[in-house]
């Protein structure tokens, strides 16, 4: 019998082309979850790095990490009329509690004005004082230079696409330590 007519020589070229499909596949499958793996490292390195330099900010300013994020989160938020805890604690993703407890501290310290919101009495509404802005102005040449480092290369279109593809990234994440959160809940 030739091997075109034999039922075996099919199936041995279907078999190797099934083998090697599946080769490839998981050569795929393990490129990707190194690149997985490799973003993740990168991500968690990222992060590492601006924890440092926020460290720094903040020690100029003589208040902790958690703290300088909580005057950039109202800097950034306060649209002149005050900015509420819970809108802070969303932007830096920490119980609206904590944001309370800081903020009381930074008060403390003359860098944060709080008041109730005259909409309602159970919104405490927050700014920067002009100590805290002055404070913040003094440090934005350092500021700006370190930034004009870390995105040199980067021309605002391409930052643009970068966010967004990190700002999807981000709500995939936050999903799914939803769903691990709750998973560990059930257990």
């Amino acid at each position: 019998m030739s091997p075109k007519g034999s039922s075996a020589g099919p199936l041995k070229s279907t078999g190797r082309s099934q083998i090697g499909r599946e080769q490839r596949l998981g050569k795929r499958a393990k490129s990707l979850n190194r690149l997985v793996g490799e973003f993740q490292w990168d991500i968690a390195a990222i992060s590492a790095h601006l924890e440092d330099i926020r460290r720094v900010w903040a020690k100029a300013l003589g208040v902790s990490g958690p703290q300088w994020m909580i005057l950039m989160a109202i800097g950034d938020l306060d649209p002149g009329t005050g900015v509420s805890v819970n809108d802070v604690s969303i932007k830096i993703q920490v119980r609206s509690t904590f944001v309370t407890m800081e903020t009381k501290m930074l008060e403390k310290a003359g860098l944060v004005s709080r008041v109730s919101s005259p909409h309602d009495r159970r919104v405490v509404l927050m700014s920067l004082t002009e100590k805290a802005r002055k404070g913040i102005a003094f440090l934005s040449a350092r500021r700006r230079k370190v930034d004009d480092t870390i995105y040199a290369d980067l021309k605002s279109d391409k930052l643009e696409d970068t966010m967004k593809m990190l700002s999807i990234v981000r709500r995939r994440i936050e999903k799914a330590a939803l769903q691990i959160a709750i998973e560990q809940d059930t257990e």
